[in-house]
């Protein structure tokens, strides 16, 4: 009996171009476009190494082996796009919103100039209410967020069948309206532009422009999670308020805006063990280091660095980054740099996600109006792996007499 040997996780580019069986200008642009990883070999940082299932499953594509239901499984899954879009894309190892470079807007640029470039109208103004209620006499940013967005979705009409104009004010206002909850400004700061609203609201002026790239750096990223959520919801005709709604629950998971929160966890358990103590630790219990690495970004993630130029990173930060980078092999991303601005300007609990929220939102809208205006349904396929009958309908047939069941009505 014969043992199957498993190719390495990462593989040098002849094994590479021998399962692909294609030219290396071909494996170079699939790295480009981010459908194959690629990392420097330790032993020879001149060349690359690419990772082996990306490599696989280009190469069966290929060659035809697999079926129309495992195609579309797979593109869920760090695939190619499930959707048409022109909002956003990472190209070339770059953000592009509608074909501009985010790290190169976020030099001067506000959140409202970019949600103007995304929704393709003048800068919308995200106004604080004339009495919001002031911090420290309200729930917790995210859970008044979440409130705030319920409130609105449970009244706001649906956006089918409404102009561009009117949804795109609709949104602003929303925006504004989450920014009241999760901030609770005074109302000096009515006018203001978001970046300033939070620099005041957590009283730390002098954080004002890295608050302001870091909002234009997380405005939209493609069809993540969150965004995907959002026009799900969106190709429903359901009010723009729900599809925030929608994005914002989404974004609330550990493995997306919150992964921040993970980065804060390791730097605390950092400073009491040790950088390289606490990483080797986290990596021998299966622990994901959430500040390290991103499938789109084979050469390192353009956001962090945009982030990170113009702030000093405290010693820890700094240390924690050379031994993450030599230990996985990856690069840190814009959750080390979300913490590192934390950890900088000294902003309080949470401010990491609600930087991510309240700028994700622009991006949201940008894909809500672009789904109202394709004007269809979302509506994926299962491949269905569970039971057929004869199995488990015999068994709900024993338990469950005919008599007590009734035909659904539900198209689903």
């Amino acid at each position: 009996m014969t043992t199957k040997k498993t190719a390495p996780l990462w593989l040098p580019a002849a094994d590479a171009l021998e399962l692909m069986q294609v030219r290396p200008q071909t494996l170079y642009a699939s790295v480009s476009r981010g459908r194959i990883r690629a990392k420097p070999d330790a032993a020879d940082p001149r060349r690359s190494l690419y990772h082996r299932d990306d490599v696989q499953r280009i190469a069966a594509r290929a060659r035809g082996r697999r079926s129309v239901e495992t195609v579309a499984s797979e593109a869920i899954q760090w695939g190619e796009p499930v959707l048409a879009s022109a909002v956003s894309t990472v190209a070339d190892g770059r953000l592009l919103y509608r074909g501009q470079d985010a790290c190169v807007l976020a030099e001067q640029a506000t959140l409202e100039d970019v949600a103007g470039l995304l929704w393709e109208s003048p800068p919308p103004r995200f106004a604080a209410s004339s009495a919001p209620t002031l911090p420290g006499t309200q729930a917790a940013p995210l859970q008044a967020g979440l409130l705030a967005l319920a409130s609105r979705a449970a009244t706001d009409l649906p956006s089918r069948g409404r102009s561009r104009s009117v949804l795109q004010a609709e949104a602003a206002d929303a925006i504004g309206a989450l920014a009241d909850a999760m901030l609770g400004t005074a109302p000096a700061a009515r006018e203001m532009p978001l970046h300033m609203r939070l620099a005041t609201a957590w009283r730390r002026p002098r954080a004002a422009d890295d608050l302001r790239r870091a909002l234009v750096l997380l405005a939209d990223h493609e069809l993540n999670a969150s965004t995907f959520a959002a026009r799900v919801t969106a190709s429903t005709g359901a009010s723009v308020a729900a599809c925030l709604l929608t994005g914002l629950s989404t974004l609330t998971g550990p493995l997306h805006g919150g992964a921040s929160a993970a980065v804060q966890a390791l730097m605390r358990h950092a400073s009491d063990i040790g950088a390289e103590a606490a990483v080797r630790e986290w990596l021998a219990h299966d622990r994901p280091l959430a500040a390290f690495g991103h499938p789109l970004y084979p050469g390192g993630d353009a956001r962090c660095g945009a982030l990170l130029a113009n702030i000093e990173l405290p010693p820890a930060f700094e240390e924690l980054r050379g031994i993450g980078e030599r230990l996985l092999g990856e690069a840190a991303n814009i959750d080390f740099a979300l913490a590192a601005l934390a950890a900088v300007h000294k902003l309080p609990p949470g401010a990491p996600l609600t930087l991510f929220a309240l700028s994700r939102t622009v991006g949201w809208t940008a894909h809500v109006l672009e789904q109202q205006t394709a004007g269809q349904l979302i509506r994926p396929r299962a491949r269905y792996t569970g039971p057929m009958p004869g199995t488990a309908e015999a068994i709900s047939e024993s338990r469950f007499p005919a008599r007590a069941r009734r035909p659904s009505s539900s198209r689903g």
